[in-house]
C-alpha cells in the first residue's frame, strides 16, 4: 500500500457492546479476478478439518451444557437444602410456639383454679361466718325472748300484787266505813237514847 492513499475505516455496531471496525485500504478493483479451480483433493483435505472443528464444536457444546446442567443441578440442591433449613426452622418454630401455648394454657388453667379454689374459700369463710352470725343473732333473739318474758311475768307479777294491795286496801276502806257507819249508827242510837231517856 501507498503511503499516499487515503485509508478508510467504517465502524459498525454489531451486537450490544460490541463494534465492528473495516478498514478498507484500497478502492476496489474494476474487475473481479479470474476464479481458481480446485482440485479435489484440496476439497477433501479443507472438509477434514472442517469435521474436526464441528466435532470440537459439538463437543463443546455439550460439555458447556453438562456446565450449565451441572451448575443447574447446584443450584437445585441450594434451593433445596434452603428450603429444608427454612421447612425445619418452621417446624421448629411451630413447635417451640405450640409449647409456649400449651404451657400458657396450663398457667391459665392453674390460675384459674387456683382462683375458683380462693373463691371457694372465701364463700365458704362467708357461708360459716354467716351460720355463726345467724346463730348469734339467734341466740340474741332467745335472749331477747326470755328477757322480755322474764319483763312481762315480772311485770304481771307487780301488777298482781298491785291489785292485791289495792283490794287489801279497798278492802280495809270498806271496813273502815262499815267500822264508820257502825259508830255513826251506834252514835245515832245512843244520842236517841239519850236524849229519849233526859
Amino acid at each position: 500500500m501507498a503511503p499516499t492513499e487515503p485509508v478508510e475505516i467504517r465502524a459498525q455496531e454489531t451486537s450490544k457492546g460490541g463494534v465492528k471496525y473495516e478498514a478498507i485500504l484500497a478502492e476496489p478493483a474494476a474487475q473481479a479476478p479470474p476464479r481458481r479451480t480446485t482440485s479435489p483433493t484440496r476439497v477433501l483435505k479443507a472438509t477434514k478439518p472442517l469435521e474436526e472443528k464441528l466435532k470440537a464444536a459439538e463437543e463443546r457444546r455439550l460439555s458447556y451444557e453438562a456446565n450449565k446442567v451441572a451448575q443447574l443441578a447446584a443450584q437445585m440442591e441450594k434451593v433445596e437444602l434452603v428450603a429444608k433449613k427454612r421447612e425445619e426452622e418452621a417446624n421448629k418454630l411451630k413447635k417451640e410456639l405450640e409449647e409456649r401455648m400449651e404451657s400458657h394454657i396450663e398457667n391459665r388453667e392453674a390460675h384459674i383454679n387456683s382462683l375458683k379454689e380462693r373463691v371457694k374459700d372465701h364463700l365458704k369463710k362467708g357461708e360459716e361466718t354467716r351460720l355463726s352470725l345467724d346463730k348469734q343473732a339467734e341466740e340474741k333473739l332467745q335472749d331477747l325472748q326470755e328477757s322480755l318474758k322474764k319483763a312481762a311475768d315480772q311485770r304481771d307479777e307487780n301488777i298482781k300484787k298491785m291489785l292485791e294491795r289495792l283490794q287489801e286496801r279497798d278492802r280495809r276502806a270498806e271496813m273502815v266505813r262499815q267500822n264508820k257507819s257502825r259508830l255513826s249508827m251506834t252514835l245515832t242510837e245512843n244520842q236517841q237514847e239519850t236524849a229519849s231517856s233526859g
